[in-house]
């Protein structure tokens, strides 16, 4: 007994045998010579010298039928290409035989099989192949191709099965003889027809297994390497494919293949319950026909399709128009969810940007939704839909009704940005054509106890209840995410243009404004000066006169907090362009002397500075002065009211950068007002008693952010604040810190 075969393990193309109603002869593509033949060739031409290794032609009394026949007197010319397929007819004693001539790998392949009377048989063809689109839906089409191709074989039961995404079938289409039960609407299990069985059905599109009891005939001769009989008109059927046939009833069996966008859509399978060959032509036909029908439905498919391109287009026209109106990708997405939705027709939508989830409809918990994300992240394809989610991956994300379905687009650019369309459980009855229940079993193997795992035989039908499923997607929704993902790109890109025109209009603001600054600062000096030097003069001569003495003071005062004011303007507009020299600075004595000063000019002498630790930094010198004077400034002035006035000064080096803390016990800031707090004249309300004119800050935060750090802020109204100031770290050499100077 030969070894253990499963049935997707059956090399069913080469089996060496052909079926008893065909006979076969190779030859040698070179020399002509016969390399096989199948073991009744010598009955139908009456030899009796195995002919291997000869030419047809040192067998003219024989042969004579095949070398007078118009093929093979013209042979070079109709075997110059491979696997293209020639059909004569020739005349052996009294009967009348196809002669069927093709070529695959190196050899030209000779069928032969006896023409039958057929011309008892209607056969015709309805326009509607033709004309696709009198037809109204596809399923007339396969109606209408059952209808025509029991015309021409005249077989018990004729169906169309559909390749399901998930490898199994169901019958779309049936035509029966009276009395047999119908099979329309029935599923079958993927294994009942196993993948090597449907790569030879994309190669040889028609097949017939004229009667499933008769003995296979052997091929003799040089098919040592195991002859491939892909493309074979003759080729025996599988043992393990014969006993499935008795198991259902049926004596003989004929398929077509139905071929669309070259991939094994479904099949026309038709069977009969007592034996019956049909005629080559006839099967030509009805191969034919289901060729016709199936471009008639990729017809009224396409035709589907444009309109749904059409009354999409309509709609992202309007949705062009809204995803403009916002200002941010974000805002647009979020504002528009709900027309987002229906536009794939889902129960419920998801859009995830970074961390921020928005959903609309039936939807899962947010938690799945993330790890729904981060899974997708995972995956090579961008776009990626099942209407199987829960039922494949239950045990991974744990169940949930509203994410049976789900369909993903994941948009290209700097934000992480996806898009979830949800549908949710549909519960649905299949009816299944028998149980898939297969068990090891010995049968006769061409010849040879072999164990196989037997074909299954029970095929009363049963119900199954799916779950984890939803409705499937069509097309037209596989169409309206792939128009929807581009147009949203389109809006991101011009929002990006509209961004990037601001900010030329507002670097060219800015740069107007600094020069304005500028010439305002130094314009309006020489007239301050001059109005401070006479009013000074006039007060010198009304010494005498205490009402002119106060008016004059009161002038010298605005004038001297002009003066401020533009001086401090000017260093707004200098912070944002003047050169940067990057080097190590020791932050102590630059502390304690910036410290010292503002307690001499700003601070009273209860005022007590705490300086604490002061690491290094890696900044501008000048720059990190401008900023020490500024906060610690603040922080003097704004605690100078306190009973016991503190400020505290420390550093301390992270992970990260070197961060410190500027502390007071003075007036404090609102919470309010914190966010506000580093814009240009910006004046609290609890400080108008302080002098002041709200530019100092501005400039810090200039300053630090050129100095790739930053800066934020602690505080509570009459509790004090807490300046917090992160810098770079000092780098270890002076070669880098060079390098630096350069960049």
């Amino acid at each position: 007994m030969d070894k253990f075969t499963a049935c997707q393990d059956e090399p069913i193309h080469i089996p060496g045998h052909i079926q008893s109603y065909g006979y076969l002869i190779g030859l040698d593509e070179k020399q002509q010579t016969i390399r096989f033949y199948s073991g009744n060739i010598s009955q139908l031409f009456g030899l009796h010298v195995p002919p291997l290794g000869e030419k047809l032609e040192n067998f003219p009394h024989e042969f004579a039928p095949v070398l007078e026949c118009e093929l093979f007197q013209h042979l070079e010319k109709y075997t110059q290409k491979e696997g293209e397929y020639y059909l004569d007819h020739i005349q052996i004693g009294a009967k009348e035989f196809h002669v069927l001539l093709y070529k695959h790998e190196k050899v030209i392949f000779i069928e032969f099989e006896e023409v039958l009377d057929t011309t008892k048989h209607k056969v015709f063809i309805s326009n509607k192949y033709t004309t696709p689109w009198l037809s109204q839906n596809s399923a007339e089409i396969w109606k209408n191709l059952v209808g025509s191709i029991s015309d021409i074989i005249d077989y018990d039961r004729i169906m169309v099965y559909r390749f399901l995404e998930d490898g199994t079938g169901k019958v779309i289409a049936e035509q029966t003889s009276p009395g047999l039960e119908s099979y329309l609407g029935l599923h079958y299990p993927e294994s009942d027809i196993p993948q090597q069985a449907r790569a030879l059905y994309l190669k040889k599109r028609e097949r017939i297994f004229s009667d499933v009891d008769a003995q296979p005939v052997p091929i003799y001769g040089d098919c040592e390497d195991k002859l491939d009989l892909t493309y074979s008109s003759v080729r025996a059927m599988s043992p393990i494919h014969a006993q499935y046939l008795r198991n259902t009833g049926v004596a003989s069996s004929f398929s077509t293949s139905i071929i669309v966008e070259n991939r094994l859509w479904g099949m026309v399978t038709c069977q009969n319950i007592k034996v019956k060959h049909v005629d080559l032509l006839s099967r030509i036909r009805a191969e034919v026909f289901t060729a016709l029908a199936a471009n008639a439905y990729m017809s009224v498919k396409s035709q589907q399709k444009v309109e749904d391109i059409n009354e999409f287009n309509e709609k992202t026209h309007h949705l062009r128009e809204r995803l403009q109106q916002f200002s941010s990708l974000t805002e647009s997405l979020f504002k528009n969810i709900g027309l987002l939705k229906d536009m794939v027709e889902s129960d419920g939508m998801a859009i995830v940007v970074e961390d921020k989830i928005k959903t609309t409809g039936d939807v899962p918990g947010k938690k799945m939704i993330k790890k729904i994300c981060e899974w997708h992240e995972q995956q090579a394809d961008k776009i990626y839909y099942t209407d199987s989610f829960m039922r494949n991956n239950e045990d991974e994300f744990g169940f949930d009704a509203n994410a049976a379905g789900i369909f993903i687009a994941k948009l290209e650019g700097t934000k992480k940005q996806t898009l979830i369309w949800f549908r949710k459980e549909y519960r649905e009855h299949i009816k299944w054509a028998g149980y898939d229940s297969k068990k090891p079993d010995t049968i006769d193997y061409y010849g040879k106890e072999k164990l196989v795992i037997s074909p299954r035989k029970s095929f009363s039908v049963f119900l199954e209840n799916i779950q984890g499923k939803s409705k499937h997607w069509q097309n037209k929704n596989i169409i309206a995410v792939e128009k929807l993902v581009p147009v949203i790109l389109e809006t991101s890109l011009n929002h990006s243009k509209k961004i990037l025109q601001l900010n030329d209009e507002l670097k060219q603001l800015n740069e107007e404004l600094d020069s304005f600054s500028y010439t305002i600062s130094h314009d309006l000096g020489t007239p301050l000066t001059v109005m401070k030097l006479n009013a000074q003069l006039l007060s010198r001569s009304q010494k005498g006169n205490p009402s002119v003495q106060k008016k004059l003071k009161s002038i010298l005062q605005e004038i001297d907090g002009m003066e401020v004011m533009m001086r401090n303007v000017l260093e707004l507009s200098r912070a944002k362009s003047s050169e940067i020299q990057m080097k190590n600075v020791h932050l102590r004595p630059l502390i304690e002397k910036v410290a010292g000063d503002i307690k001499i000019t700003v601070g009273t002498e209860e005022t007590k500075i705490i300086i604490e630790d002061c690491p290094d930094v890696l900044a501008d010198q000048t720059m990190l002065t401008q900023i020490f004077q500024n906060v610690i400034g603040n922080a003097v002035k704004y605690s100078a009211r306190s009973t016991l006035p503190t400020v505290i000064i420390s550093g301390k080096e992270n992970e990260q950068c070197i961060e410190y803390h500027i502390k007071d016990n003075g007036i404090g800031i609102a919470e309010a007002d914190i966010e506000k707090l580093f814009k240009i004249f910006t004046r609290l309300d609890n400080a108008r008693s302080f002098h002041g004119n709200g530019v100092g800050l501005s400039i810090v935060s200039r300053l630090v952010t050129r100095l790739k750090g930053t800066i934020t802020c602690k505080s509570q109204l009459n509790e004090g604040t807490t300046f917090i100031l992160n810098f770079q770290k000092p780098v270890e050499n002076v070669s880098e810190e060079n390098k630096l100077q350069k960049d």
